[in-house]
């Protein structure tokens, strides 16, 4: 474990790979960090395992308020960690990992409202990118505006809000069609959901259980299904991968399909991972996913 120190502090962790093909920094959505998603072992293996044996080494940070990293006030005012807070954090993190890798590009791989913010910085950025995946991403909907036209989230609104295991449980089921198959297994989602709570020391003195959680990203996403546009995809000019579950709502075809064109890279690529939602990293079908971003990493890396 890396602490970055400047504040708020940030937990860095890496799996190095033998082969050592580059450097792939997981960027995290909403709700939960990396030890949940990148190093989280289903089956006894995890992603970064199966980027580790590709080549990859594997980076995983937490953003403030999340996992292992430093946490936010909670009060009354401003939502936490919205997009503009945690655009200083994934820098932060981009250049503590280049300044251990002899200052090679690096690639994003983000999920869902991580997304937003590694497109966002991709865009500013493309300098120290050498590609991008964006998986199961937010976008804006309805009225194809410019990020100038964002409205932040009102004053006097919660910093925080309680977050359930009922709640994320809902979101591997919400999607699935009637009759389909569970695509995350009970004794998977119980342990996982062990292991959510326990990122909140306080989460069991809540009835229910609950863990706190950073309502910035809620409030972007919000402003996003509103069309307030978070960043120009025009801008975004490295190599980039976008993948999206068959099976998810809140990243439709229409919503990858508009994205796509959008996207201001000569290379670009979409893929389609069936009987999949919104958290297809954790899913029965995650070894599409995986295959599908390790290929495209390894063209991207050679």
């Amino acid at each position: 474990m890396i602490n970055l120190m400047e504040q708020p502090m940030l937990a860095l962790q890496v799996r190095r790979a033998a082969a050592d093909l580059g450097d792939v920094i997981y960027v995290h959505g909403s709700t939960f960090g990396a030890d949940l998603s990148i190093f989280f072992q289903l089956d006894g293996r995890s992603w970064a395992d199966e980027l580790n044996a590709a080549g990859f080494n594997v980076w995983g940070f937490d953003f403030a308020g999340y996992g292992a990293s430093a946490r936010y006030p909670r009060h009354g005012g401003t939502p936490a960690g919205g997009l503009e807070d945690v655009q200083a954090q994934l820098r932060r993190v981009v250049c503590a990992v280049r300044e251990r890798n002899g200052s090679r590009p690096v690639m994003l791989l983000a999920h869902s409202w991580g997304g937003t913010v590694a497109a966002r910085y991709a865009g500013d950025h493309p300098d120290g990118l050498a590609a991008l995946v964006l998986f199961a991403p937010i976008t804006a909907r309805g009225s194809g505006s410019e990020p100038g036209n964002y409205v932040p989230a009102a004053a006097g609104s919660a910093s925080h809000y309680p977050l359930t295991a009922w709640a994320q449980y809902r979101r591997f089921i919400d999607d699935v069609p009637r009759g389909g198959e569970q695509v995350f297994a009970e004794a998977h989602f119980q342990a996982w959901s062990e292991a959510f709570l326990a990122t909140d020391p306080d989460a069991a003195g809540r009835m229910p259980p609950a863990v706190m959680t950073p309502a910035g990203p809620q409030a972007d996403v919000r402003a996003l299904r509103a069309g307030q546009a978070l960043y120009s995809a025009s801008n975004i000019s490295v190599p980039t991968l976008l993948v999206r579950g068959a099976w998810d709502s809140a990243c439709s075809g229409v919503d990858a399909d508009e994205l796509m064109a959008a996207l201001g890279s000569v290379h670009k690529e979409l893929a389609t991972i069936e009987g999949a939602t919104h958290l297809m990293h954790l899913e029965s079908a995650r070894g599409l996913l995986y295959n599908a971003v390790n290929a495209f990493l390894l063209r991207s890396a050679t």
